[in-house]
């Protein structure tokens, strides 16, 4: 379901050292690295953050990985951020990305979708996937289920 192997190990607060054109590279931290797929875990974040354009442009492969004319934009930000540099990372380290997210939120639903459009390279696009926590419920332990029912009140 997830993409990995049994044995992978979950590395949280994963730094995957995006690229930047100035020839530096970004310590931002992404939710987990389990195997071969980084992934982010949206269970009561309301969005997936805006960014400032200067930053966003000053990543390396930004051009290469999307359609830049198609990125959603509020004013002079870039919106959903952390989608694009999790595509970004998954791309310069050649993984895969997932986004967890609550079938109950079709808004983040709908920015995922956004955001994949824009993607140019039809395998880095195969690469990435959406997962819902209900979804993921159902193939869960039974005490972790009555955890996230319990807490965010997901039920698969």
């Amino acid at each position: 379901m997830l993409g990995t192997e049994i044995g992978d190990l979950p590395e949280f607060g994963f730094k995957p050292r995006i690229p930047l054109t100035s020839g530096f590279v970004e310590r931002t931290e992404i939710d987990m690295k389990l195997g071969p797929v980084l992934f982010e875990a949206k269970l009561t974040e309301s969005d997936f953050q805006s960014q400032k354009a200067a930053i966003v442009e000053g990543y390396r492969d930004l051009k290469e990985v999307f359609d830049c004319r198609k990125l959603s934009r509020l004013g002079r930000e870039y919106v959903s951020y952390q989608l694009l540099r999790n595509v970004l990372a998954a791309f310069a380290l050649n993984l895969s990305f997932c986004v967890l997210l609550d079938a109950r939120r079709p808004d983040l639903r709908e920015q995922w979708y956004a955001v994949m459009t824009c993607v140019r390279s039809m395998d880095l696009r195969t690469r990435c996937k959406i997962l819902t926590w209900q979804e993921l419920s159902a193939a869960l332990p039974r005490r972790l289920q009555c955890f996230l029912e319990l807490k965010y009140g997901i039920v698969s």
